[in-house]
């Protein structure tokens, strides 16, 4: 007889140990602990490891120990408040130093636990065991991140890059030490303080001309003791916690005036070039002025006359998602695509096939009967033997106003969106466009990115030129059609795991891209058009947004989007992954997790359809009853 008991998985005993080594080396005995399918994800509170195999290989218990011991790490060994202070705000920047810390956390369990920095160690093996890095000879193929991250790795536990990704530091090592061996080599001493330790990595960050501007703790502080100082000449008679509280509230009043007048005086010389490149065209104008265009003009179509400029477009590509990899790469992003897939196919597929009854549905041919002309009712023959005295009785087909649709999903492309956000938004992707072709609907999708980080030949051609004042967007498009609207997605299933690929996201510069998306729609025969944008943050771009205000970017993605929403017959709708995208779209919904992207894409869209299907119901006022 059976006690009543249930035999527990072979793989709780380990579950349960990682449990609790993970919980002390934390040092929070509340953080939950999951396990799953998909990619390994890290919250203060909630951890997210690999689903052991029911018998796993001794490698796959270090790689999952490894992933545990890196999250715990994390969460007893790293402050997000002094992160959030130092960490630059945006682009490769951000990457770089948030792989540092990563690896300072990381070299603090490895230097005191020889098991953690086995676990560790493999964990990083099996992270690069794909070789994409194994053969890469150029730095456009070699993610800056990573090399530095394995480098700071080296200095500060002795231990040397995986044998995979050995060439991707030898592109960069040269280069990095040149510039940055003092701030290397200032590293290993200061791996115990995390805001030291970030501001050396800041000062490498500016050595590598990654950020414009230095922070070096050096002079922060003699500039702090220079103030206190005159403080006290002042005869303050205040206590002395006082004195640092007003000492550091008058050094934030200081470097926010400064920082406000630099940009006073950055507007008052665009404005005042703008003034004489006015009073000049004034005067070039003749007695009788032509016919008024700015009325008709659109942001879309003439983008200088709303304020935003391009210095070139040159470089600019626009490519096939094929053109950008060889079909063997393709062939494998794609099996790891599906891989992936099986994990959120349940999810997703069952919010698919929601979307799809109601598209179904409002395609089903409905007709009105009791007419009195049309097609003959069949069904009301009977009448002429029970009742000949009754009229005949007709029926006439509905229009159904659910015809011609394309819908195009504008993805956002940037480094942003790397790991688990694309890889989810390249699933949903996969997943509705193969929903929407069952049901008729014509499906487009688009990415779009930069061609390099801080300017590409843009920014060298503006830099030979002599820097002239104000070039506006300084940087190489690159749009990327993963799928027309007229291929079907057996063709093109195989481009969508580009997104997988390392190095291909970048900057994101979603003005321009959501004009081009714009642009395809229009000239598409459907007479219904619907466009969906994806994205996790701002338009940012550190080589325009250098040179330009600090809204440059930003204020042209709005005026895109009013145009749009105001004047066009596109339908306009925005999903936004971490980001608070309401504020620039009227349709737009904000998610705070990429696993809630699959029913944020389905509910706008079943919200969209719905929306048209009850405009096109005729309004019909009181009960219609039937007479025999």
């Amino acid at each position: 007889m059976s006690n009543g008991k249930r035999k527990e998985p072979p793989t709780e005993p380990l579950k349960r140990a990682i449990g609790l080594a993970v919980r002390a080396v934390a040092g929070h005995g509340d953080i939950e602990i999951a396990f799953a399918a998909g990619a390994p994800a890290y919250s203060p509170k909630h951890m997210q490891l690999p689903e052991p195999s029911r018998v796993p290989s001794p490698r796959e218990v270090a790689v999952i120990r490894g992933w545990a011991d890196s999250f715990a790490l994390t969460a007893g060994c790293h402050d997000t408040k002094v992160h959030g202070k130092l960490v630059p705000v945006s682009g490769p920047a951000r990457l770089v130093f948030e792989a540092a810390e990563r690896a300072r956390v990381e070299a603090l369990g490895s230097n005191r636990m020889p098991g953690m920095a086995r676990n560790l160690t493999a964990r990083l093996e099996d992270q690069y065991s794909h070789g994409r890095f194994a053969q890469v000879k150029t730095k456009a193929d070699a993610p800056l991140e990573d090399a530095v991250a394995l480098m700071v790795r080296e200095r500060l536990t002795g231990q040397p890059p995986p044998e995979k990704a050995q060439a991707l530091v030898d592109v960069w090592r040269d280069a990095i030490e040149k510039r940055g061996e003092k701030a290397l080599s200032r590293l290993d001493e200061l791996i115990e303080d995390q805001e030291a330790f970030g501001r050396v990595i800041r000062d490498l960050l500016h050595l590598l001309e990654l950020t414009e501007e230095s922070v070096d703790a050096e002079r922060d502080q003699n500039e702090e003791e220079e103030e206190g100082t005159q403080e006290e000449q002042e005869g303050e008679a205040d206590t002395s916690e006082e004195g640092e509280k007003g000492s550091s509230e008058n050094a934030t009043e200081d470097s926010t005036v400064s920082g406000d007048l630099n940009e006073v005086n950055q507007n008052a010389e665009a404005s005042g070039t703008d003034q004489m490149d006015n009073a000049q065209e004034e005067d070039d104008e003749p007695l009788e002025p032509p016919e008024p265009w700015r009325p008709n003009s659109s942001v879309l179509d003439n983008p200088e006359a709303f304020g935003y400029r391009v210095f070139t477009r040159a470089f600019d590509e626009e490519i096939a998602a094929e053109q950008l990899s060889s079909p063997e790469e393709l062939e494998r992003l794609r099996a790891y695509l599906d891989r992936e897939l099986r994990t959120l196919s349940s999810a997703v597929s069952r919010l698919a096939n929601r979307l799809q009854r109601r598209l179904l549905a409002q395609q089903n041919r409905a007709w009105d009967f009791d007419l009195e002309e049309g097609m003959l009712d069949a069904s009301r023959l009977t009448r002429v033997i029970t009742d000949p005295m009754h009229a005949l009785s007709f029926m006439r087909e509905r229009d159904t106003d659910f015809r011609d649709t394309v819908v195009t999903l504008l993805l956002d492309n940037s480094g942003s969106m790397r790991g688990r956000p694309i890889m989810v938004a390249a699933c949903c992707a996969d997943i509705l466009a193969r929903t929407l072709e069952r049901c008729g609907v014509k499906v487009e999708i688009l990415g779009f990115t930069t061609r390099a980080w801080k300017g590409g030949q843009a920014r060298e051609q503006w830099l030979a030129a002599g820097k002239p004042q104000a070039p506006g967007r300084l940087n190489d498009l690159r749009h990327i059609v993963y799928k027309t609207a007229d291929a079907p997605w057996r063709r093109a299933k195989r481009s969508l795991a580009l997104m997988m690929r390392e190095g291909l996201l970048k900057e994101n510069i979603d003005g321009e891209a959501l004009a081009w998306a714009h642009r395809r729609l229009l000239a598409r025969p459907e007479q219904r058009r619907i466009l969906m944008m994806i994205s996790d943050g701002a338009p940012v771009d550190d080589s325009t947004l250098s040179v330009n205000t600090g809204s440059y970017l930003e204020q042209h993605l709005r005026q895109v989007i009013d145009e749009i929403e105001t004047r066009s017959p596109v339908e306009l709708i925005a999903v936004g992954i971490g980001h608070d995208v309401t504020r620039y779209y009227r349709r737009a919904v904000t998610i705070t997790d990429p696993g809630e992207l699959a029913g944020a894409m389905t509910d706008k869209l079943v919200e969209l359809f719905d929306e048209k299907a009850r405009e096109a119901q005729p309004t019909r006022i009181g009960p219609r009853r039937r007479t025999h």
